[in-house]
């Protein structure tokens, strides 16, 4: 006897879980430079150095600013020792806006280190996949017409909340990835505030907030090294129960397991908060 609709239904969701599964572990080993050809990054890219015109204009500002606020009068300021002060600032903060860009890519690429030790340490080279046990499959394509119509209740709600539950981990994911290119686009302006030591802390939140985004890659690696640890035995299927409730049994279980994935991702932004002092 062939597969039913239920069969072939509950093989959808979990073929969308394992695809999203995939698609974040792709995510994780690979750079927004990179990332679909690296068309989104050109255009980041391009953004970033219009933007730069505006930062070395802030720059000035700013650095005016610090002045004005730091300096009691014009006599301090003509000073050797708080000139010199004032000058290595301003060429600090103009090197940030002028190769800003670089630095945020080297501490990208440090995370992404970290986060290749962590999946080469777990003997993970990706997320194992998650099927129907063949004694279920079995088990419900030996049920009656009448008994079935239960089975489509329950199949119907397990399936649908295993969908939902990968796209929203998709998405949790993906947003990371965009945050990541608007922090590259907008960088020159909040690193131009390193000009004047009033606006300092601006930058200084700026840069925190951009490693706290790399480091969520690394959560979200963790979550998913955790996970498939967990999943390596799969959810036990009750043969001495009725086919409605083993089918019910088995997908509370892993909708549960996938879950636990899902709230994992979701919070790794309070994870790194955390971890940051943000």
């Amino acid at each position: 006897m062939g597969d039913s609709w239920i069969v072939d239904n509950l093989n959808a969701a979990l073929n969308t879980w394992n695809g999203k599964l995939a698609e974040i572990w792709q995510l994780l080993t690979e750079s927004p430079q990179t990332f679909r050809g690296g068309q989104v990054w050109s255009v980041m890219v391009g953004i970033h150095g219009a933007l730069q015109a505006i930062g070395y204009g802030l720059l000035v500002l700013f650095f005016a600013i610090g002045v004005v606020k730091t300096c009691g009068s014009f006599v301090e300021v003509k000073r050797p020792e708080h000139a010199l002060k004032l000058f290595i600032r301003f060429a600090l903060a103009k090197a940030a806006v002028t190769y800003g860009l670089e630095l945020m890519q080297a501490v990208f690429s440090i995370v992404q280190g970290t986060v290749s030790t962590v999946i080469t340490q777990s003997g993970t080279s990706g997320m194992n996949s998650t099927t129907l046990p063949q004694e279920l499959v079995d088990a419900i394509n030996n049920v009656g017409f009448w008994d079935s119509i239960p089975l489509w209740a329950v199949t119907l709600i397990g399936g649908l909340l295993i969908t939902v539950l990968s796209f929203v981990m998709i998405l949790t994911v993906y947003g990371r990835m965009f945050s990541l290119w608007m922090y590259a686009a907008i960088a020159p302006i909040p690193l131009a505030t390193f000009a004047g030591e009033p606006t300092a802390n601006v930058g200084k939140n700026f840069i925190r907030s951009y490693a706290g985004v790399c480091l969520q890659g690394l959560v979200i690696a963790l979550s998913c090294v955790i996970f498939s640890a967990l999943a390596a035995s799969p959810p036990s299927v009750d043969t001495s129960a009725s086919v409605v409730t083993a089918v019910w049994t088995y997908v509370a279980e892993l909708t549960f397991n996938l879950l636990v994935l899902v709230g994992a991702i979701k919070g790794c932004d309070r994870i790194v908060k955390e971890i940051m002092g943000l």
